[in-house]
């Protein structure tokens, strides 16, 4: 009879979830990065029929619209590195448990797959510890991407369309 280590399940089922997460995010990420194309498409096509620019505005209105135009550009950054893949080096030594594809690719360029492999059969909370804790700050940093993108990019269509306005 095998037993599983206090804790294995949980670990588990949350490596999944985070896993989960990760992907939601992603998709998140990328649907926000069409509606920033498809709100830059709209302002570009409506403004380049009328020969138009930022230089007919007063001063505050060329503040306001360039401030506008810089937060859909931080947007697009923040969004684009949301969706950037975030994997640390592999630090993976000989005796220690593989967690991802890093160690895994580690394990082989020394010789040592299968005794990793057995490494990480013998102690599986420690695997899935470390995988665990890297697949966490991953999401996290996801979303604090996603977060930073989505403020940026409503305060970029507001702020255009103001300094239009202000004139």
């Amino acid at each position: 009879m095998t037993t599983t280590a206090p804790g294995t399940k949980t670990a588990e089922r949350l490596l999944e979830e985070l896993r989960g997460e990760i992907a939601r995010a992603d998709s998140k990420a990328s649907v926000l990065v069409a509606a920033l194309a498809m709100t830059a498409g709209v302002f570009s096509g409506l403004l380049a029929g009328r020969n138009w620019s930022p230089s007919s505005l007063s001063a505050p209105g060329t503040a306001v619209w360039w401030t506008g135009a810089l937060a859909l550009a931080s947007a697009l950054f923040a969004l684009l590195l949301a969706v950037l893949p975030r994997y640390r080096a592999s630090s993976w030594a000989p005796g220690r448990p593989l967690c991802f594809f890093g160690d895994i690719q580690q394990a082989v360029r020394e010789g040592q797959l299968a005794t990793a492999l057995a490494d990480t059969d013998r102690d599986p909370a420690a695997g899935l510890t470390a995988a665990l804790t890297e697949t966490s700050r991953i999401a996290a940093r996801k979303h604090q991407w996603i977060r930073t993108g989505l403020i940026a990019f409503c305060a970029g269509t507001v702020l255009l369309p103001a300094g239009l306005l202000i004139g």
